[in-house]
């Protein structure tokens, strides 16, 4: 069952703003746009009673936490499509993944499709050109931190790129990842009678870290620190899976 969302006050998930530009920090469980099941807090929303002349400039998944930037005006926002359409956005990802992973800017080139169910699949014959570039940070006994830089910008990219080389997200069962249980590895881990032993994680570890790009002359390089539940996997893994 997934989380119910409350209402957290828009100016609260701000990081960074100038005169073209908002970046938040977004929440996982949070929809970037209003979804069919009428979602009552959706960051588009929440972003629009803050100023209705704000756009997202692009979405992250429900599931995904960090960086989410928001245009203040048409201009900007059409200046920023133009660059997302030619490349020059730099969006990186920092995932935990099940395995231990030592890669240096280790290329996956799989072209993707989806299913009518919208679940991202690898499609050798009709899947749109997919190239992620994933690079070690951390290695534990049983899992990896990566850094995750997406060239394209498919659906569930990451995600399946990661699952199709056998190292799936922690907590993404839709694609092969599995629950994270301390009991898994913590040695003499005893669960007391009434007390239910909680994944570690309950989303897709994953979480929208950094973007770096240039438009009009002005640089941008902003980073979206590591929500609670993320930063709490790693020092678990730290702690038990060194």
């Amino acid at each position: 069952m997934h989380e119910r969302p409350k209402v957290i006050p828009f100016s609260e998930l701000i990081i960074e703003e100038d005169e073209n530009f908002i970046f938040i920090n977004k929440p996982a469980h949070y929809s970037s746009l209003d979804d069919r099941h009428g979602d009552v807090f959706s960051i588009i929303r929440q972003a629009k009673k803050h100023d209705e002349n704000l756009q997202l400039c692009h979405r992250l998944d429900k599931e995904t936490s960090g960086m989410l930037v928001i245009a203040k005006n048409e201009v900007v926002y059409r200046e920023m499509a133009i660059a997302f359409e030619k490349r020059l956005v730099k969006k990186i990802y920092h995932a935990v993944a099940q395995g231990s992973l030592n890669v240096n800017d280790l290329s996956i080139k799989l072209p993707l499709g989806q299913t009518a169910k919208g679940i991202a699949k690898i499609d050798l014959k009709e899947g749109k050109p997919s190239e992620t570039i994933i690079h070690t940070l951390k290695n534990f006994r049983h899992h990896t931190l990566v850094q995750a830089e997406p060239v394209t910008g498919r659906l569930h990219q990451i995600r399946i790129h990661m699952a199709s080389q056998n190292f799936p997200l922690v907590a993404d069962a839709t694609y092969g990842g599995k629950m994270p249980y301390l009991s898994q590895f913590k040695n003499k881990f005893k669960e007391s009678k009434w007390e239910n032993a909680d994944p570690m994680m309950k989303r897709v570890a994953l979480h929208a870290y950094q973007i770096q790009f240039t438009v009009f002359d002005k640089a941008y390089n902003v980073t979206a620190p590591y929500p609670k539940d993320f930063a709490i996997l790693l020092k678990l893994l730290e702690k038990y899976d060194s």
